[in-house]
Formats: structure tokens, C-alpha cells, sequence
């Protein structure tokens, strides 16, 4: 049994800090969990995990999805924050994981990455990746 769409579910959606989440494993690029109302395609989920890899230039030109351009907040080697149109896109990588989420026009961004970056350090913490 896969462990993970509870865990967002209870960390992430519970909170109704976050619209929606996905995990996404590092390695592969696979969508191991998901929000019901959210999909994201292999090739959206190798851009994720790439992002990673290239953080300078997400930075410089932010993030495509869903057709909109997200302008980089913050970008490093464990976190990525963008926003569009009052709406926010959330990355956090871990060893294993990218974790994505986003948050709506009537949400606070800063309570999105708490919830997002708590479920990474409360219990993923020993998947934190540590370049």
C-alpha cells in the first residue's frame, strides 16, 4: 500500500492551507501521490525535477504550468517558490521527492510553504536532500 496520498492528504489538504500537492519521485520523475483534482504529465514533472538541477535559470525565467508563466520568488537547491496571477506554485525536494503544491488566489503563500516545508522536515526529514 502506497503511504503517501495519506500523508498529503493529512499533512497538506487537511490544513486547507494548500489547494493541491503531488509527490514526484526524484529519480524517475513518476508521480507516486496525488491530489484528485490534480494532475501534472511526465514530461510537467521532469521539468519539475529539473528545475533542481538548473536553479539559476528557474530563477531568471520561472516556471511553465498550466499554460501560465510563474514568476520565481525564491529558488535554491531545496526550494523553489513561484507565484502567477495571485496564485502560487510550491517546490520542495528532498533526496527522494520533489514535493509540488499550489495555493489559490484566498490563501495565504506563506502558510502554503509552512504546511508544505513542515511535511518535509516532520517527515520526510531524513529524505532532505543535502547537496
Amino acid at each position: 500500500m502506497n503511504p503517501f496520498p495519506h500523508l498529503l492528504e493529512k499533512c497538506l489538504f487537511d490544513t486547507k492551507r494548500v489547494e493541491c500537492a503531488a509527490m514526484i519521485v526524484a529519480k524517475s520523475g513518476e508521480v507516486t501521490a496525488a491530489s484528485e483534482n490534480f494532475s501534472i504529465c511526465p514530461e510537467q514533472a521532469e521539468v519539475f525535477v529539473d528545475a533542481f538541477e538548473h536553479v539559476n535559470v528557474t530563477r531568471q525565467r520561472g516556471l511553465h504550468f498550466k499554460n501560465k508563466l510563474y514568476t520565481c520568488v525564491r529558488a535554491d537547491k531545496h526550494s523553489i517558490y513561484s507565484k502567477c496571477e495571485g496564485r502560487g506554485l510550491i517546490l520542495v525536494r528532498t533526496t527522494l521527492f520533489v514535493i509540488v503544491a499550489t495555493y489559490s488566489q484566498n490563501m495565504y503563500p506563506s502558510i502554503c510553504v509552512e504546511a508544505v516545508e513542515k511535511l518535509v522536515n516532520k517527515h520526510l526529514a531524513k529524505c532532505r536532500c543535502m547537496w
